[in-house]
């Protein structure tokens, strides 16, 4: 992919992330129905980039299934102009993701086997073990996560909305991640002693 392809997939890969602040500014500027026609041509881009895309497939296949929920969402609150529309979007991300490593459990390996494997193939059976419950552990946050993002989409006020999906559930998912990554060096390193 020459580098301007490049540049684009990652500034359409941003607009996922960034969907809550876009939203909250955008909503300050332009009409649902606008906002709605510009986010369903940034996430159909980001759907043909991900169609021909050569991402890891539990990647694609999320980042296809964001798209589409992102094409959804912002397409109903174009056709409807109904700006609540976007507030759920966060909501069906986290529930993706949460089928995505719920079913993992189910039909192994794990999410965090496979990416363990990716760094270490030959995994011992322990490390498989713990796998398994790092993926229990992220299914649990991606329920909490998502029954917040839920609440601030039915109760909140954008504001609240706005920095809880667009900065607290980053930070809570970072933290989760730093511990995570602590505890697994403590337990490599006791493995190896």
């Amino acid at each position: 992919m020459p580098e301007a392809g490049r540049l684009l997939a990652a500034l359409l890969a941003l607009t996922t992330l960034l969907f809550p602040v876009i939203v909250y500014f955008g909503l300050e500027r332009l009409s649902p129905r606008v906002l709605g026609l510009i986010l369903v041509a940034a996430f159909l881009a980001r759907l043909v980039f991900l169609l021909k895309g050569k991402a890891l497939q539990a990647g694609r296949s999320l980042g296809i299934g964001a798209a589409l929920a992102g094409i959804g969402l912002a397409g109903g609150a174009w056709v409807c102009e109904q700006a609540d529309l976007f507030l759920f979007y966060p909501v069906l991300v986290n529930g993706m993701l949460l089928l995505m490593f719920a079913a993992s459990l189910v039909k192994p390996p794990s999410v965090i086997e496979r990416l363990a494997r990716l760094r270490e193939p030959d995994l011992p059976e322990a490390a498989v073990a713990y796998t398994r419950g790092v993926t229990k552990l992220w299914c649990g946050f991606f329920m909490i996560n998502g029954g917040i993002a839920l609440a601030t989409a039915i109760k909140a006020d954008m504001e609240i909305w706005t920095l809880y999906n667009g900065l607290i559930s980053y930070v809570l998912m970072g933290a989760l991640f730093g511990a995570e990554f602590l505890v697994r060096r403590k337990a490599q390193r006791r493995a190896a002693a």
